[in-house]
Order: structure tokens, then C-alpha cells, then sequence
């Protein structure tokens, strides 16, 4: 065969074939070297590969960006250790066997640590092995043990607050629902692998024990063989098996310090994607830090006494880092663009805009239409310490999550929301923000943009401090705690939540339940427009000839003032074209809309209940109401003031006790009923679902859980 053909069937062999294979192989090689006795030199090649390991895992993880990102480490450390005993019960066979002819007989790795390390003196040997031995397990063992204990306690104890925060990401629309599956995965993964590393560390620390234990064991073990079988004096057998067994020891303990602490950097690691070089460096490289310790070392190095040498040339080392750090790497220098003027215009993306106001012309112009600003559908107005949450540069996330919250709802409501305007104001107070819909006030609240809002979701395992407060968007109880403080509330409970977040959920909560301001006669017609290009026959006629575009408008703000939403425009415009030429009434045409929606509204109510829980009014009261509709008109003027107050409080109390059973809560009543009952409770009695008998579909069960009146 020619070199060209071996060099092509090289190139041409299918690895994949043989992948999976090296883990096996190592595990049958410790399997060998536990039974059969192996040569010198094998030996010497073995506690080099077993060194050579050890550096190599030490240096990965120095430059993993993240400690998930090496998620086998767990199991790379159960196979170090064990072929590093299995490598000491091979080194013992050897030594014991053949130690009486000389160091070399065990190898050359061994005599050389033997030898060379300790300089030929096995009192010396012991004492160091004796120091790495108290380092290795009380120091760098021990402290990465408990680490791990309190990283896979308190991981697990969080699982619960991080998927509730995933959840509330994934319904106020920041996050998509394949990112929340990849998020959940790698909470998943994160406590699989402090549960691991909590293991892991048991084997490093029983490595630990075991190489003492192997020391003391092969000492005497050597004695007894060199003085009993070979004839040697007592001095001759402890000074080369001692040697020898040092030797070994020190081969085996240096690879096991080195995975020590490899897990102890691991472990002590923050979940950043951050190398931890580049860590160490901008957490430690302070200039002032750098010139209090060089004058510090200079008063000591002008002592009497004192190595002048030294002393002064590593202040000057210092002063010299602390000066390069201040001007050239620019630690400590103020960030650029963090400070942005007051009532500047917002601009096209909705972020204020950092960029000062220009001088006033001294001669005033003649003012023209361009100054009359039209009223922002949708504003959003900040403090001056909240300025960072909207300003790029400063990393602020939420012009990110205002956009994440738009596209969630457009999806919801079936219709584009409108775009939020955002601007900074000198008169709210400096932790103020306020929303408005049509320059009207709708929301405001506190936040701290430097902190997280710890939220008690109704059970809690503890109290945490920090500032105390009200969730915004739902009333919950809340606390303002520090960034640093986010794992211990995880681990109590608390659904913790950044201040971008909070803002993002109570815009989206107001624009929910305002959603009917939202839509007007622009994007009613922009709606229609992009029904006809699917269903041109359908729209056609529809407006103006049977319906005014007015008409349609107040449909479609009573669909979505009631909680319905406007996705299935086929069927609202099919509706609208039959029942027109019968009525222009806007209720009227609602509430056949709403009967020709009742599949829709059904499943965004009940999703895959078997059947519909509902309330229902005692016929008596129902006919009470009935006979005030009939004298008062409408609107619900004549139902009597106490009787009205005793329906609130039984509805309220029967909604409370399904929220409480995780059910929705449903009124069930009669068609002239309805959108009174619906207007009647939509402030005072939130959460409630008010639907009319024909509203069910025909292959949907009812089970009344609640009769009022009765």
C-alpha cells in the first residue's frame, strides 16, 4: 500500500464510529491497572497523563466564561479520582514488590518527587506531605464542601420563585415561548449540577482521606516486607520505603490539590458569562485601592530595619498600576451620557433623547400650527433617577420590554397598539413614574431602578428586609431589595422581578383593561382593509352602505371593554353584514356578535376545563331585576341602592371563593341582563366574567357552583 493511500483512508475514516469510546477505555484502563501488575515505565507515563489531567481541568475552568458551561465537571472529577487511586494501588504493587532494589525500581516519576522534591530526606517528605495533606482537606476540601451544600440547597430551594418569574416574563410578553422552555431548561440544568458538585466534593474529600491512609499503610506495609522477606536493617528498609512511598504519595496529591481547587473555584464562581480573569481584574483593578496599599508599603519600607528593597519597589509598583488604571484603562471614570436633560422631546423610538436643549433664539418666531403637539394615545412619564431604565446608553431595558409587551397584546387583542411615548419630567418626584391614555392619568408608582421587587405571591417562607411596598400592576405585597439579596428571596419564595419588569407588567395590566380607548376609527379601518385582501366580498358594502365606520367602532370598544377580544374579524364582520340591515344599535349588534364569538370567549375563559363553573341569581332575584329593567329603562337606575350593594358584596365573596379553587369566576344570566350585570361589575368586582344563557355552546357543560339570592 502506497504512503497516498493511507494518507487518503486517514482522511476518509469515520470518526463518529469510535466516538463515545474514551470513557470506556479509561474506565477499562483503571480496571487494569487495579489487577495486573504494570512496568516502570507504564507507570511513569500514567502519573504524567494523571498530572497532565489535572492541569488541564484546572485551566479550564480558570477560563470558563460561566460554570454551567462546563455542566461535566462533576463527572470528570469522579473519573480523575478514581484513576488516581486506581494509579495508587498500582504504585503500591510496584514499590512493594521491587523497592528493596533501589529508587528507580518503582519509576522515575516516583524517585524523581522522591528525590528531587524533598532532597532525598523522608523527614522532610513528611512534613510537606503532612502540610499538603492539612491543606488539601481541611482548607481548600472542607470550604468547597460546604460551598456546595449551601449552592445546591439554596438552588433548589429558588427552582419555584424562578419559574414563577419565568411564567409572569412569559404572560406579560418579554419572552417568547421557546425562551422560556430554553430557561426553564437551564434552571433545570443548574440545579442538576450544584446537586452534582455537592456529591463531586464528597469525592474530593474522601481522596483526601484515602491518601493519607494509603501513605500510613504503605509505610508500614514496606517496612515489614524490606526487614521480614529481603533481610534489610531497619534504617536501610524506612529511609527507601518511606522515600518511595512520599514519592508516591506526592505524585498522586499534587493532581488531587490541583482538582481541589479547580471545585473550589467552581463552586465560589459568580453565573456570569464572564471570564474569570476578566472578573478578577475589573473587580479588583481600583486605583485608589492600588495607591493606599503602595503608601502603605512605603511607610513600611522606610522603617529601620525593613527590606528597603522590596518594600519600595513594589510601592512604586503599585503607585505605577494605580496611575496607569486612573488614565488609561478608565476605571472609575464617570460613564458618558449619563445624564440626560429634562423635557427633551422623545424621539422616534420612543426613548428620551440625551441630547441638550439648543440655545434660545433671542428674536421669538410667529408660532404656526407645528406647535400645537396632538395628545399622545399612550405616555409614559419618568423621574430623573428613572432615566436610566429608558436610556440606551445607560443599558436600560425597558424601551425592550414596552416593545415585547405591544406585540404580546396586539397578538391578544387582534389589533396594533399604539405606540408609547416616553419622557422624562422634572415634576414628578425623582422615583415617580406615570401612565396616561388621551393625556389622562391612569397609573403611577415608586420604583427604585437600582433595585428588584421581591414579590410574596401569597405564601412565603420568610420575611426579607428591604423597602417595603404594593405590587403596582395586582396590589401584591412587595419588597425593594438589593440585587445581592435575589437568590435568599428566590430560596423564601418571593417571585422576584427587575424595576423594568415592573413597569413593563403594569403598562401592559392598564392597557388590558383600557384596551377600548386603544382602538379607534384608524385602526378599525385598517383592520377592515386587511380583512379584504383575504375576504373582499365580505367587507364589501359593509361600510358605509349598511354600517357607518362610527358604529363599527363602538362594536368593536364594547368587545373589548367587556374582555373580548377582536382576532376573529371574519366572524364579527359576518355578523355585522347579517344583522344590520335588522338594527344600527350598537348593543344590540354586540351582543350578537358575542353570541356568534361564544366558542372564543369560552376557551379564553375556561382553556381546558371539562366544563364551565358558573354563578347564577335565584330565579326570585332574577326576576327582580328583570321587572327593574323593565321600570327603569336601562343602565340599571332602578335597582335599589341596598339591594344592589348585597349583590356586589355575594358576587364579590362567590368570585374570591373560585379565584381561591383556581377557577374563573362566571355569572351566568339572561340576555337583557347581561350588559347591565357586565357594566355593573367591571370596577367593582374584578376578575368577573359576565355571559348570557345563549353565550354557551350546545357542546359545553355548565356546573353551577354559586346561587345568589338564595
Amino acid at each position: 500500500m502506497q504512503a497516498t493511500d493511507i494518507v487518503n483512508n486517514f482522511k476518509s475514516f469515520d470518526y463518529k464510529k469510535i466516538q463515545g469510546l474514551g470513557v470506556a477505555g479509561v474506565v477499562l484502563a483503571i480496571l487494569a491497572m487495579v489487577i495486573l501488575p504494570l512496568p516502570a515505565f507504564l507507570l511513569d507515563i500514567l502519573f504524567s497523563f494523571n498530572i497532565a489531567l489535572s492541569i488541564v481541568v484546572m485551566l479550564v475552568v480558570v477560563y470558563t466564561l460561566k460554570p454551567m458551561d462546563f455542566g461535566s465537571f462533576p463527572t470528570v472529577i469522579l473519573i480523575a479520582t478514581v484513576l488516581r487511586l486506581a494509579l495508587n494501588i498500582a504504585s503500591t504493587r510496584v514499590v512493594l514488590l521491587e523497592g528493596h532494589q533501589g529508587g528507580d525500581a518503582a519509576g522515575q516519576v516516583i524517585a524523581a518527587f522522591g528525590e528531587v522534591v524533598i532532597g532525598g530526606n523522608y523527614a522532610v517528605g513528611l512534613v510537606v506531605f503532612a502540610i499538603l495533606m492539612i491543606i488539601n482537606f481541611k482548607v481548600v476540601t472542607a470550604g468547597a464542601g460546604r460551598i456546595s451544600e449551601v449552592s445546591a440547597r439554596f438552588t433548589l430551594d429558588s427552582m419555584p420563585g424562578k419559574q414563577m418569574a419565568i411564567d409572569a416574563d412569559l404572560n406579560a410578553g418579554f419572552i417568547s415561548q421557546e425562551e422560556a422552555v430554553d430557561r426553564r431548561k437551564e434552571i433545570t440544568d443548574e440545579a442538576d449540577f450544584y446537586g452534582s458538585m455537592d456529591g463531586a466534593s464528597k469525592f474530593v474529600k474522601g481522596d483526601a482521606i484515602a491518601g493519607l491512609l494509603i501513605m500510613l499503610i504503605n509505610i508500614a506495609g514496606g517496612l515489614l516486607i524490606g526487614m521480614i522477606q529481603y533481610g534489610l536493617d531497619f534504617s536501610s528498609a524506612i529511609e527507601i520505603y518511606t522515600l518511595l512511598t512520599i514519592g508516591d504519595g506526592l505524585v498522586a496529591q499534587i493532581p488531587s490539590l490541583l482538582l481541589s481547587v479547580a471545585t473550589a473555584i467552581i463552586v465560589t464562581r459568580q453565573n456570569d458569562s464572564i471570564e474569570l480573569g476578566d472578573q478578577l481584574s475589573g473587580q479588583l483593578a481600583k486605583p485608589k485601592v492600588m495607591y493606599v496599599a503602595a503608601a502603605i508599603l512605603f511607610i513600611m519600607g522606610i522603617v529601620p530595619g525593613m527590606p528597603h528593597v522590596a518594600f519600595l519597589s513594589l510601592a512604586a509598583c503599585l503607585a505605577g498600576c494605580g496611575y496607569y488604571m486612573q488614565n488609561y484603562v478608565g476605571v472609575d471614570s464617570p460613564k458618558k451620557g449619563a445624564l440626560v436633560k429634562s423635557g427633551s422631546k422623545p424621539g422616534s423610538s420612543g426613548a428620551v433623547s440625551d441630547t441638550p436643549a439648543p440655545t434660545a433664539n433671542p428674536e421669538p418666531q410667529e408660532i404656526s400650527w407645528n406647535d400645537v403637539q396632538p395628545m399622545d394615545v399612550i405616555g409614559l412619564e419618568v423621574g430623573y433617577r428613572l432615566i436610566p431604565l429608558v436610556d440606551k446608553t445607560q443599558g436600560g431595558e425597558l424601551l425592550s420590554r414596552i416593545k415585547g409587551v405591544r406585540k404580546k397584546l396586539s397578538q391578544e387583542l387582534g389589533f396594533l397598539v399604539p405606540p408609547v411615548h416616553i419622557r422624562d419630567n422634572l415634576d414628578l418626584s425623582p422615583n415617580i413614574y406615570r401612565i396616561s391614555l388621551m393625556g389622562v392619568v391612569v397609573g403611577e408608582a415608586e420604583i427604585y431602578h437600582d433595585r428588584e421587587m421581591a414579590i410574596n405571591p401569597g405564601q412565603v417562607f420568610g420575611n426579607i428586609q428591604g423597602v417595603k411596598t404594593t405590587d403596582p400592576a395586582f396590589g401584591l405585597e412587595a419588597v425593594w431589595i438589593n440585587v445581592e439579596q435575589r437568590e435568599q428571596a428566590q430560596s423564601l419564595g418571593y417571585t422576584v422581578v427587575d424595576a423594568a419588569t415592573v413597569v413593563a407588567t403594569h403598562l401592559s395590566h392598564l392597557l388590558t383593561n383600557n384596551s377600548s380607548q386603544l382602538l379607534g376609527h384608524e385602526e378599525a379601518q385598517n383592520l377592515l382593509d386587511m380583512l379584504a385582501k383575504t375576504y373582499e366580498k365580505l367587507v364589501d358594502g359593509l361600510v358605509p352602505d349598511m354600517l357607518s365606520l362610527s358604529v363599527l367602532v363602538k362594536v368593536l370598544q364594547n368587545l373589548l371593554h367587556e374582555g373580548v377580544a377582536i382576532r376573529d374579524m371574519r366572524t364579527i364582520v359576518q355578523t355585522l353584514v347579517e344583522y344590520a340591515p335588522k338594527s344600527q344599535d350598537p348593543d344590540v349588534l354586540t351582543a350578537a356578535v358575542r353570541i356568534a364569538l361564544r366558542k372564543l370567549i369560552i376557551q379564553d375563559i375556561c382553556q381546558e376545563l371539562p366544563d364551565l363553573p358558573v354563578i347564577t341569581f335565584a330565579p326570585e332575584l332574577e326576576q327582580m331585576l328583570h321587572n327593574s329593567m323593565q321600570t327603569a329603562g336601562a343602565e340599571g337606575a332602578g335597582i335599589e341602592p341596598g339591594l344592589a350593594e348585597r349583590i356586589q358584596t355575594a358576587l364579590i365573596d362567590a368570585s374570591q371563593q373560585q379565584e381561591m379553587n383556581g377557577e374563573p369566576a362566571v355569572l351566568l344570566t339572561s340576555g337583557v341582563l347581561r350588559s347591565v350585570l357586565a357594566r355593573f361589575t367591571k370596577n367593582t368586582v374584578p376578575g368577573l366574567h359576565v355571559l348570557s344563557y345563549q353565550e354557551i355552546p350546545d357542546d359545553k357543560q355548565i356546573r353551577i357552583v354559586n346561587s345568589v339570592g338564595q
